[in-house]
């Protein structure tokens, strides 16, 4: 199947809108290689694209820390979602994206305070890498800035940064005579400065004369606000229908897609108000995290039992281990809400309520442990012995809430039916 860009596919989703039709796109947070799987899978059963969006924490340059999902660096996850493909006989359209790329992107970046201008570079050494691994879509991200904690970052700086790295991508695409990619820009987050309709449009405007002016491509997605937040493993915002209509209108008078970002755990309603609002793609990643994490203690608990009814001679330590290293990983402290994202690590082990909530939330950060692959791999092996597949399990149990999404975003045959209308 010939693969159109992102660009062309968002084109082909505003051009499908304007004939009564619609879809939501799904970007989806490559948590896992069962992950990916899972992804893949009902992407080909179900004909439609799927994007997966990696974070610099999730997948980057070893220089800069690599990634903690798998180790991976950017060719390393480019090859494993290929290897993927190849293993279930994919024939859809997949595409590689960066979320959140850029300067101070990274934690350590941040806590680090690292100056702009070493920021500035490491974010495009970064992007560079992307580039050469063949990703399709970068998000352009410079407002995570450790100097201007709780401030709104002022307009012109996100617009001058982001037109810099823009132009240093495109520079270097041209050069290596790499085919066309899609960019993202924007961010969800409120101190970025893009959460009224007014200053979206002024943002969109001054970002658009800009890049004409150096002869730039405009953004393939704008993120914006749509009233979307996660805490914990919950949706703490409410989906603003009315921002969210507005917004994705704006944006298409620009020929871009609306992005939404913190799409996770929306109820039933939300998620089907997603249609009539136009919304071109959402993102969701810690969902998915936490739902494989909640797999591995299902199949803990059958390996229990059985263990108990002296059917396996020992049981895995998947529980403790993955508890233990979820607790010491302190990646939870991001979806934390008031006084919690505190916390001391000694709190949380003391407290077996916490410490339940603190696994449900970080769980996966640790699948790419060794003690933690370790306690999986036993937890495998003793349930194989009863005719369980612990790892097909898993990858279903990740397919539930992407399927969930899937089917209220009407994605069902949007690949076919993109084709059709860019014929």
């Amino acid at each position: 199947m010939e693969k159109h860009s992102i660009k062309k596919v968002v084109e082909g989703l505003l051009n499908l809108q304007d004939t009564g039709d619609s879809a939501t796109l799904l970007g989806i947070g490559p948590m896992s290689q069962n992950c990916v799987q899972a992804a893949l899978e009902l992407s080909n059963d179900d004909d439609y694209p799927v994007m997966f969006i990696a974070s610099r924490n999730q997948v980057d340059k070893d220089e800069f820390g690599g990634g903690y999902v798998n180790g991976w660096d950017q060719f390393r996850f480019a090859k494993a979602v290929e290897e993927v493909a190849e293993k279930i006989g994919y024939d859809n359209q997949y595409y590689l994206c960066r979320d959140h790329g850029g300067p101070w992107q990274r934690d350590k970046e941040r806590n680090d305070h690292i100056p702009e201008e070493e920021a500035m570079r490491i974010g495009k050494e970064s992007y560079l890498a992307d580039i050469e691994a063949g990703f399709d879509l970068l998000m352009i991200d410079p407002t995570k800035d450790p100097f201007e904690v709780g401030k709104v970052i002022p307009l012109e700086i996100v617009i001058k940064r982001t037109v810099e790295l823009i132009e240093f991508c495109e520079n270097v695409r041209k050069e290596r005579n790499l085919p066309e990619i899609g960019y993202e820009v924007g961010t969800e987050e409120t101190n970025g400065g893009l959460t009224s309709t007014e200053t979206y449009e002024t943002f969109i405007n001054r970002l658009a004369d800009e890049l004409t002016s150096k002869d730039l491509p405009m953004p393939t997605f704008i993120v914006g606000q749509t009233g979307t937040l996660v805490r914990k493993t919950e949706q703490a915002g409410k989906f603003n229908f009315d921002n969210a209509y507005e917004l994705a209108e704006m944006a298409k008078k620009y020929k871009v897609g609306l992005k939404e970002h913190n799409g996770d755990y929306l109820d039933d309603v939300s998620l089907l108000m997603h249609i009539p609002s136009q919304i071109t793609a959402t993102n969701v990643a810690p969902q998915y995290g936490t739902e494989e994490t909640r797999a591995y203690l299902k199949l803990a608990e059958v390996e229990k039992d059985l263990e108990s009814k002296s059917l396996i001679e020992t049981a895995s330590n998947t529980y403790d281990v993955l508890l233990e290293h979820a607790i010491k990983s302190e990646r939870w402290r991001k979806w934390m809400v008031g006084d919690q994202v505190n916390l001391t690590v000694d709190e949380i082990t003391n407290n077996k309520y916490l410490a339940v909530e603190i696994l449900d939330i970080a769980g996966h950060y640790t699948f790419n442990d060794e003690e933690v692959k370790a306690e999986i791999k036993k937890l495998y092996e003793n349930l194989a012995k009863h005719n369980i597949d612990a790892e097909r399990f898993v990858i279903d149990h990740i397919k539930r809430p992407i399927r969930d999404y899937a089917e209220a975003y009407n994605l069902t045959g949007v690949t076919t039916r993109i084709n059709n209308i860019l014929k």
